[in-house]
């Protein structure tokens, strides 16, 4: 059942951020890594000794981490060409089609975005900002409890339209066969994906972040997955870069008395069906709808496959906040900084200029989130844990880096130094000072 909340107790619930470190373990999992390790270890610490032992013996640790996280130990990791161009040969014709649909609106959205170099000679020479394409990037490919082609296509083409020469891809087998998912596989050959390996969890991430004799060493680090991939990519920050530290997955619906209790109760169940710690949350002033939601969640929910992971989601992290207004709604979801925003209301873009954070915002009933995650266009990988307040979905710019250009001519030269003298002497660099007052006096 969705249960309802006045702001003010969804302010001190359901709202309520958790940092990484803060997140429930369960007792479970603290004893299957006590198993492991012999010894009682966190999480972090788990990962700490993993991370270690990826760098210090490469592929070796690759091959036993595997065999005792995941059940079965591979002659290589890498996946031959051949491989993948036979699964995309042999994949049902109606998910080709959904593929190629969802890579062409993808492909086409990220293409419109203005990603260019600069120059001026505004200020004396020659000075301005090189983009330069990132030149090797890792994408992590979660397929735990389901393979994730879309997240292959969401990550892959903005990398290639940002002119990225090289992409690795990891991704974990699936535990029932010891094979990487087929549709992952034909995914990565509809894109042209040549380097892919069947490998997950945090050795993955240490390879990217190494280098193996195996895995070669990216640049960058991409990709949702658990809470160890997570743990990893914020260990290996620096050595690599990464693009953000992803939560579980959030959507906030805000809806008036004309949403259609129906639709708005099909797109919370689809975001609670992600996890048990995702967060579905409608807010309404309209108490009528929530009732209506509630009795169309209960029906619904009978016919879903994933209806236990849905029900511990409801009870977790989601609900229904009953709020004076629209206005209202719009503050709190602004403090929040959902991942999701729905505006399933009548109107929806009379609202859309008070809206300061989100990840993405989808305008109306017709623009539900579900088509975000696979074919609206922008990507699906969204700032999550109300990072939105700061940062941005994957996009372009996440796969290039900037240059600054400083071509400045004699005079301009002879001009602008003595500042630099000043300021270098100020600072106590003597250093400094020497090398601008040569050119003056020169």
């Amino acid at each position: 059942m969705l249960r309802v909340f006045t702001p003010s107790e969804a302010l001190n619930s359901i709202l309520v951020r958790q940092p990484l470190d803060s997140m429930p373990v369960p007792p479970a999992l603290l004893e299957s890594l006590e198993r492991l390790f012999g010894a009682p270890v966190t999480p972090e610490q788990a990962v700490t000794r993993i991370l270690a032992d990826v760098r210090q013996r490469g592929d070796d640790a690759l091959r036993d981490w595997t065999s005792r996280l995941d059940g079965h130990s591979p002659d290589r990791f890498a996946i031959p060409w051949e491989e993948l161009e036979a699964a995309l040969e042999h994949l049902p014709s109606e998910q080709r089609i959904a593929l190629e649909t969802a890579a062409a609106r993808i492909r086409s959205f990220h293409q419109a975005q203005p990603v260019t170099s600069w120059l001026t000679q505004a200020s004396g020479g020659i000075s301005g900002q090189l983009v330069r394409p990132i030149r090797r990037v890792g994408l992590y490919v979660p397929a735990g409890s389901a393979p994730l082609p879309s997240t292959v296509l969401m990550s892959a083409i903005p990398a290639q339209v940002a002119g990225v020469p090289e992409i690795v891809l990891v991704t974990p087998p699936q535990r029932s066969s010891g094979k990487v998912a087929s549709i992952i596989l034909a995914t990565a050959a509809l894109l042209g994906i040549h380097e892919v390996f069947a490998l997950g969890g945090a050795q993955a991430v240490g390879a990217m972040a190494f280098g193996t004799p195996s895995v070669p060493r990216v640049d960058k680090i991409f990709g949702p997955g658990n809470l160890f991939v997570t743990l990893a990519k914020r260990q290996v920050y620096s050595v690599v870069g990464i693009d953000g530290l992803a939560g579980p997955t959030e959507t906030l619906v805000i809806a008036d008395e004309a949403a259609r209790p129906e639709w708005v109760a099909a797109d919370l169940l689809a975001q609670a069906e992600h996890d048990v710690l995702a967060a579905a949350i409608l807010m309404t002033p309209s108490r009528e709808l929530i009732t209506r939601v509630q009795q169309a969640v209960a029906r619904q929910i009978e016919q879903l496959s994933r209806a236990e992971i849905i029900a511990a989601s409801l009870e977790n992290r989601s609900g229904a906040v009953l709020t004076r207004d629209l206005d209202e709604a719009i503050q709190l979801s602004n403090d929040y900084a959902p991942e999701h925003l729905c505006l399933s209301v009548s109107d929806p873009w009379r609202w859309l200029e008070k809206v300061k954070a989100a990840g993405g915002i989808f305008m109306g009933e017709h623009s539900f989130e579900v088509l975000g995650d696979y074919v609206a266009g922008p990507s699906h990988v969204m700032p999550t844990g109300g990072s939105a307040r700061f940062a941005s979905p994957l996009n372009v710019m996440d796969f290039v880096h900037l240059v600054s250009l400083i071509g400045l001519d004699p005079a301009t030269t002879r001009r602008i130094a003595p500042g630099a003298v000043v300021l270098a002497l100020a600072e106590g660099l003597d250093a400094h000072a020497n090398a601008a007052r040569l050119r003056v006096e020169d």
